[in-house]
């Protein structure tokens, strides 16, 4: 089925590669005119390089060639006054906003037991992974309600739902961006505004989405580059690594009026890790 997303906007962050490229392209398949939205610098305290503009262009042609209308903002969504220029720079062109999809975020610095996480450190992931989504959601929430309709989505992590050694920084961002999404689902009912989660499990690296997370992930912990992959199966039920698009096909379920009725929800694409 296509074109279910004909009409509306949907503003997609860290859309630069991985989960948020293959969102984007997904949502482009159903029509979506899109607002991809990357930092596309680098940022200091994290220990590997950041999407680029070039990325981030490049996922633009991909959704332009899938019949998408495409707006790219660069952006450091950290920022309050970045958020709203996001959201102003989309109404601008395509004169609102129906979905958004909170994907930027970041794995490290991480690796360290808890009283080795330095201030810049904690306060580095807390920002993009937990305050950025907020402040997105605050920039998207007035014309979302005056309009009684809106679907947000929140890419958290398996890291929101149970604890990892040494990644006590990220899995507090991704508890705390959990906790954001019931509270904020509560807070937009009445205005029939859906706030939802997907959760990803180990999600594997490609060419085709020059992600990095899975390696950057295991780099945090001391695996071979070499090897990573072949490590995080064995903690698969499935033995097998969650795909990007994958991940991307219960976003577009959650933007999509078939999932009208849920909101609050938690949605784990993770090959079955946090059942264990």
């Amino acid at each position: 089925m296509t074109g279910r997303l004909t009409g509306k906007c949907a503003v997609v962050t860290g859309a630069g590669r991985g989960i948020g490229r293959a969102c984007a392209l997904a949502l482009a398949g159903e029509q979506a005119a899109l607002v991809l939205v990357d930092i596309a610098a680098e940022v200091a305290e994290v220990p590997y390089p950041m999407a680029s503009a070039a990325q981030l262009e490049h996922t633009a042609r991909l959704c332009r060639e899938r019949g998408a209308s495409v707006l790219t903002v660069r952006a450091d969504v950290r920022r309050e006054e970045e958020a709203e220029r996001v959201v102003a720079e989309a109404e601008a062109r395509f004169g609102k906003v129906d979905v958004l999809v909170n994907n930027a975020g970041i794995a490290g610095p991480s690796g360290r037991i808890v009283h080795e996480v330095g201030e810049s450190d904690w306060s580095v992931m807390m920002d993009t992974n937990l305050n950025a989504p907020w402040r997105l959601i605050k920039a998207v929430g007035p014309g979302m309600t005056r309009r009684r309709a809106g679907s947000i989505v929140n890419i958290a992590s398996t890291a929101g739902l149970v604890g990892y050694r040494n990644f006590a920084g990220y899995v507090a961002s991704k508890h705390g961006l959990i906790g954001l999404t019931r509270a904020a689902a509560l807070d937009y009912a009445p205005y029939r505004v859906r706030v939802n989660a997907v959760c990803p499990g180990s999600v594997r690296d490609t060419g085709h989405g020059e992600g990095r997370m899975l390696a950057e992930i295991g780099r945090s912990i001391g695996l071979d580059p070499a090897e990573h992959e072949e490590a995080f199966i064995t903690q698969q039920p499935t033995n097998a690594l969650v795909e990007a698009e994958d991940v991307a096909g219960a976003v577009v379920w959650l933007a999509t009026d078939e999932s009208r009725s849920a909101t609050g929800s938690v949605v784990t694409v993770d090959g079955g890790y946090s059942i264990r």
